[in-house]
């Protein structure tokens, strides 16, 4: 059976009344199959998981995107997580039977149904990308929010789907099809964001670190902890393991530890061989964080 799972991510994480209303479109939506959510006051920020057919999937992204469009004004908005619109990013993921092509379908689907719907300048990244100078989500955030009027207006950043015209309180929606992907965050025993951040860097692809590693060093002021907020895009090649220990390891030569480190949606079963959630220090770990315990 081909099964689509989709992880949309919503700028909004402070009031639990906004980010239950998404849900519940997702939930009520037929065929539809929600397995996790969450919402970080730091981050200002939610993320959605759930899975079902191709057909299902769509129907259940377009109910939760809409409503998250109708209670969301990006104007309004701030927090530490990069960010481009209200319905920030949609990724779109083949599961069991499906192939890439089935994903990205689906994006292409979803993108410009929502564009059209919402007025909604919409970029299409990853495996769904319609230009090789768009396939990085990090490309096209760059400058977030605030700098897309500006971006807007170079005939380079065109939008593949929606309206050309930036609409300032929905921002824009990137959407992708991609592989499994783990979102990582470290959290520090220290409130240095200059720890994190030089961490940060250390680690990151981009910078020269760890391949399949992307990775910002951020504070969260309601703790007062530095954080290193990491997305994994290959734990074939950078396991999860190897990610950890070299942050734990960064942080020794600077005086401090891990505190602790979570993981923002589910995360392949594989990706745990060869450690364990207690050396990885996670929070809130069960079986119900593993991907294929819902299958």
């Amino acid at each position: 059976m081909k099964i689509i799972e989709c992880i949309p991510n919503f700028s909004e994480g402070r009031n639990p009344e906004i980010v239950e209303s998404i849900v519940d479109a997702a939930v009520r939506t037929e065929g539809v199959k929600v397995l996790d959510f969450s919402m970080d006051r730091d981050h200002n920020r939610s993320v959605l998981t759930f899975i079902g057919s191709p057909e299902a999937t769509l129907r259940g992204a377009i109910a939760a995107c809409d409503r998250a469009a109708d209670l969301i004004d990006m104007r309004k908005h701030s927090g530490v997580h990069p960010r481009i619109g209200a319905v920030d990013v949609v990724p779109f993921v083949p599961l069991e039977d499906a192939n890439m092509s089935d994903a990205v379908e689906t994006a292409h689907k979803f993108g410009h149904t929502f564009g059209r719907k919402n007025n909604v300048p919409i970029y299409f990244y990853g495996e769904a990308t319609l230009g090789h100078e768009r396939k990085r989500l990090a490309d096209i955030r760059r400058g977030q929010y605030e700098g897309l009027r500006d971006k807007m207006s170079d005939p380079a950043w065109v939008p593949d789907a929606g309206p050309s015209r930036f609409n300032p309180r929905l921002g824009v929606t990137a959407v992708g099809a991609r592989k499994p992907l783990i979102a990582f965050n470290i959290n520090l025993n220290s409130n240095d964001i200059e720890l994190a951040r030089d961490i940060a860097r250390s680690i990151r692809y981009s910078s020269g670190g760890l391949k399949h590693v992307q990775a910002i060093g951020i504070l969260l002021e309601s703790r007062n902890i530095a954080q290193v907020s990491m997305n994994l895009t290959d734990y074939e090649t950078t396991s999860i393991r190897t990610v950890f220990d070299a942050v734990r390891r960064k942080a020794s030569e600077r005086g401090a530890d891990i505190l602790e480190s979570e993981l923002i949606g589910l995360i392949p079963r594989a990706a745990l061989e060869g450690t364990t959630a207690d050396h990885l220090k996670l929070l809130d770990f069960s079986e119900k964080r593993i991907l294929e315990s819902h299958r």
